[in-house]
């Protein structure tokens, strides 16, 4: 029992760090789009707001300095500030957001959090400007009696208060006109205000705006009563007046509204799944509430880790499915005419029907709009263009498109280096621009949607495209091929060299990139996730890099076909067709085995003869005609070599530790029914090797 408040409080903190990811996400979108609406009030209180519950929710979880800073940033977000100082106000928001990114990062790590000492310099030199004078204006106006004019946002505040039973108060105070430091009086006011209660408004809002300020207005749920109140706000030589009220019922309007709306439509789907009888006697008087319980309560928080162990638990049963056929199919080899095969055939198909729908259902579960990943990307396109002194715009396509999330968390980092690289690399400056007859403006475009089994997703530019050239030359230089080997590529494997490790046709190492690492990091995960990537270019009009990767790692239909004595599995969505040849028909060029199927030449690939892939049939019978599988990845094909084909099957993928396997062309393994393990081959390693000219001669 002793460990149940660590046990809370460790839950806490994992709920604020999931919502607080949610605030940095809204404040970065704000801070953009306040520097296109500097004065736009509306944006400015979601940014207040997003950072008022960032400062609570820190200080309830003991991020205290966190808690602090947040605190300081409140002060200059104000319409009054948005309009003095224009865009200082989105720049500030920003550095804000990168601030608190990382101080939420050392407290997850459990480190010391960085200083905050770049943010509270701009926090002061922007509260000492020009902005008095416009704030100043402002309290002006609002000065005399108190009126209590809330927003449409703070009334909605106020009901929910007043909903929940509490009770509020509006209070006004008056301050000494003799008081020297207006702004240290406000401030004390404001730490007292806190004091009594939960403060759901205050006029005015920062300290800039209260320098000139007569009266000071707040709305505040609190418990004490009235006269406590005013005893405790009539603080000496401060506040020479004190008036308190409570908020009326009327103020609950917008409320009653929205509660009479959540009811009609829980009575419309109350009226839609049951046979509308009333068996609870629960009267409309109870209604709003229910509705409102109801609506919040149909979204849960769930770990990934609960839902993969239930993606594991169905793929054992796939796996039991599997061995039921099995056992079926012999039943009825031996007991043919036995009437129980067919009461068995009737329950394995219903069992079978069922357990479609539930892993259909399971892998929906799993997916969430790649809307989550795209989201992080105007940020950094702004970022970048702004550092390399370009104006680049960002256009998104197919937000709605759902991923798996754990392949959309993976692709966050290769596709993060490929928009930097477009606006680095992609993007010419103005001059260029203009010299070639384009709009100033560069345009990136990323984009998603679904074919067939996979999923795509497209970054492109309007650039300057990529120079064959350059690349042809840069891996001269760096050793990675020969000159006459590098003339005799293909232009498509000339440029998948951007992605070899250490790569890079930048002049220049800056902080943007030019290292070589990045793109090489593309193609690792890429690998990595049983996906391919795919680069095309036009000099002076852009280039456009497809990265495509499965919708689901949790399962895939494949082709089964046995080499060597091992049994293997592809996919089957990479199978292209199926043929067979006799040994006349294969020949050899430059060490490799070549097939002439129709138009086309293909490079055969034996598994049995690649890097640590060894047949554990020594003898294997000699066959008039082998069967090829001719695989394709992009505009790429191969042919497998293979001895014997078994057939179709939906397969469980369960990785493999590198121990057990050693060779990087199986990406996994699966078991059937009767216990046999099935390798899965990686076709993106086989491409990979394939395209790399010293290992050729080791697998012909």
């Amino acid at each position: 029992m002793k460990r149940q408040p660590d046990d809370r409080g460790s839950e806490l903190r994992a709920l604020f760090f999931e919502s607080a990811n949610e605030l940095l996400q809204a404040l970065n979108e704000a801070g953009l789009e306040l520097e296109a609406r500097p004065t736009d009030e509306e944006v400015i209180r979601s940014v207040r707001r997003a950072v008022h519950t960032l400062k609570g929710d820190s200080a309830a979880c003991g991020f205290n300095r966190l808690s602090e800073i947040a605190h300081e940033l409140e002060d200059v977000l104000s319409p009054q500030i948005g309009k003095a100082k224009g865009t200082g106000l989105a720049e500030i928001v920003l550095a804000a957001a990168d601030t608190f990114e990382a101080m939420l990062s050392a407290y997850q790590r459990q480190v010391e959090p960085p200083p905050v000492d770049g943010l509270r310099a701009m926090i002061r030199s922007l509260l000492a400007g020009p902005a008095d004078k416009t704030a100043a204006n402002v309290a002006h106006a609002e000065s005399g009696n108190a009126r209590f004019e809330w927003s449409e946002y703070e009334r909605l505040m106020i009901s929910e208060a007043l909903h929940r039973g509490e009770t509020v108060y509006n209070v006004a105070l008056r301050i000494d006109p003799n008081s020297v430091m207006r702004a240290a009086a406000f401030q004390l006011i404001r730490n007292v205000l806190h004091g009594c209660g939960t403060v759901i408004a205050l006029r005015p809002e920062d300290n800039a705006a209260a320098a000139t300020v007569e009266i000071v207005e707040a709305a505040l749920a609190s418990g004490a009563a009235e006269d406590v109140l005013r005893q405790r706000c009539r603080i000496p030589s401060i506040v020479t007046e004190v008036w308190v009220e409570r908020a009326a019922a009327a103020n609950a309007a917008d409320h009653e509204l929205l509660g009479e709306l959540l009811e009609a439509q829980a009575e419309k789907i109350a009226a839609a799944t049951t046979d509308h009888e009333d068996t609870t006697g629960v009267g409309k008087s109870g209604g709003a509430s229910s509705a409102v319980a109801t609506i919040a309560e149909s979204m849960l928080r769930v770990d990934a880790a609960r839902i993969d162990a239930v993606m594991n638990l169905v793929g054992e049963l796939i796996i039991g499915k599997s061995m039921l056929h099995r056992a079926l199919t012999e039943f009825d080899q031996r007991h043919s005419r036995d009437p129980v095969r067919a009461k068995m055939a009737d329950a394995l198909a219903f069992q079978s029907r069922v357990l479609d729908e539930l892993h259909k259902s399971v892998l929906k579960i799993r997916m969430v709009p790649v809307e989550q990943l795209f989201r992080r990307f105007p940020r950094v396109v702004r970022d970048v263009a702004k550092h390399c002194g370009k104006d680049v715009a960002l256009e998104l396509i197919g937000q709605n498109t759902d991923l798996d999330k754990g392949i959309l968390d993976s692709l966050a980092e290769p596709l993060m280096h490929i928009v930097r690289n477009a606006v680095d690399h992609g993007i010419e400056a103005a001059d260029e621009r203009l010299a070639s007859q384009k709009p100033v403006r560069g345009t990136i475009v990323l984009r998603a949607y679904h074919q067939g089994t996979q999923f795509v997703l497209e970054v492109k530019d309007d650039g300057r495209g990529i120079e064959l050239s350059h690349i042809r030359k840069h891996a001269v230089e760096k050793g990675l091929y020969k000159q006459a080997d590098v003339d005799r590529l293909p232009d498509s494997e000339v440029l998948n060299l951007i992605f070899e490790p250490g790569f890079s046709t930048a002049s220049e190492v800056t902080e943007v990139s030019g290292r070589g690492v990045g793109m090489d990091v593309v193609r690792t995960v890429l690998d990595r996730l049983k996906g391919t990537v795919h680069v095309s270019s036009q000099p002076g009009k852009g280039t456009t890099i497809q990265l495509r990767a499965p919708l689901t790692l949790a399962s895939i239909q494949t082709l089964l076909f046995r080499v060597g004595g091992r049994l293997f599995a592809v996919p089957l969505s990479s199978v292209v067709e199926i043929t067979r040849v006799t040994g006349m028909e294969i020949h050899r060029v430059d060490q490799r085995e070549v097939l002439r199927l129709r138009d086309q030449i293909l490079t055969l690939v034996r598994l049995n003869r690649l890097d640590r892939i060894h047949a554990v049939d020594e003898s294997p019978e000699k066959k008039k005609k082998n069967f090829v599988i001719v695989i394709g990845a992009a505009e790429r094909r191969f042919g497998l070599l293979v001895d014997q084909m078994v057939g179709e099957e939906e397969l469980v993928i369960k990785a493999l530790p590198s121990d057990i396997v050693a060779s990087d062309l199986v990406s996994g393994a699966s078991i059937l029914g009767d216990g046999t393990v099935v390798l899965i081959l990686n076709v993106p390693a086989v491409l990979s090797r394939l395209s790399r000219a010293t290992p050729l001669g080791a697998i012909a």
